[in-house]
């Protein structure tokens, strides 16, 4: 029987799922699932998970356990960001996860975050313009890594995500010209400071929800088609288009959107403000890939084998 791979992200905003198989030297997948929790709910103010928000992620974690175990998914990592390094209560998360997983979660750095995305993304796009840049923008932090050739020459976690920037700045419904003028001018701080040199960059991907909810929102989808959201793609103008819609509207309008589903419509005017604010650096296109961490985890695991 052919050994299956699973692998788990924890984030701020989502856990997910992705159970695959090796054949030919690719990834064949079997199961990709999403819940929105929320884990991240609070823990920027407070520090602590709430126990809310703990609660929906076990109840994720338990889904993802029960179809693991249905398929005798020997092969299992489980990885958590941005919201699990962050919070103090974090033995209650670790106790929970493993009982209902099997097996421990890891609690990685935005570096490792970071690569992993990059290896995930790009093994899904062959035959790109050196250098890439791939970003994954989370609920928590933002990874940026570049790359040339498969290998990554300069990898960044920035402290701040979707939902981080909502909480911090973009308190209003929809937020005020001054919280918008805040958090771009925060989100570009942490740009100047992080190292990446975005005049050398030939491709820029992006992964994760935020991006993918973008493309499905620009295509004007009537319903998220991952077929046509993966390898599209969105220019400067598309991008700043739909950040200033985004921006201008209350939740209950993003809500109503075809594709965007309410654990991300409150938030998405935030990841959209930070695409937009790296879009400005990079001299590219944005390419959307719907291969991302999860994909990288895998990889990861199927070396361990070879």
């Amino acid at each position: 029987m052919t050994d299956l791979y699973a692998a788990v992200d924890c984030g701020t905003n989502s856990v997910r799922l992705l159970i695959a198989r090796a054949q030919d030297g690719r990834l064949v997948e079997l199961d990709r699932r999403l819940h929105l929790t929320r884990l991240g709910q609070g823990v920027d103010a407070t520090g602590r998970f709430h126990p809310d928000a703990l609660a929906r992620t076990f109840a994720a974690m338990a889904d993802f356990g029960e179809q693991l175990d249905a398929l005798g998914v020997r092969h299992r990592r489980l990885v958590a960001t941005s919201a699990a390094r962050d919070a103090a209560n974090s033995g209650e998360f670790f106790a929970g996860a493993r009982e209902r997983l099997g097996v421990d979660a890891e609690i990685i750095s935005g570096e490792e975050e970071a690569g992993l995305s990059y290896a995930g993304a790009v093994s899904a796009l062959p035959s790109l313009p050196q250098p890439v840049l791939v970003m994954d923008i989370g609920g928590g932090s933002t990874e940026l890594v570049l790359g040339d050739g498969g290998t990554p020459s300069a990898a960044v976690s920035l402290d701040v995500g979707s939902v981080r920037l909502r909480e911090r700045f973009l308190h209003s419904d929809p937020p005020s010209a001054a919280e918008i003028g805040a958090a771009r001018h925060y989100v570009d701080g942490l740009l100047d400071a992080s190292g990446i040199p975005f005049a050398d960059v030939a491709t820029w991907v992006g992964v994760g929800g935020t991006v993918t909810s973008l493309s499905a929102l620009a295509q004007g989808l009537p319903a998220y088609d991952r077929a046509l959201v993966h390898g599209s793609s969105l220019a400067a103008d598309e991008l700043d288009a739909l950040t200033a819609r985004l921006l201008a509207m209350p939740v209950a309008g993003v809500t109503a959107l075809p594709t965007m589903v309410p654990g991300r419509a409150d938030v998405i005017c935030g990841g959209a403000l930070i695409c937009q604010t790296v879009g400005r650096r990079a001299p590219a296109p944005l390419l959307v890939s719907e291969a991302d961490i999860l994909d990288g985890i895998v990889l990861g695991l199927l070396s361990r084998d070879a």
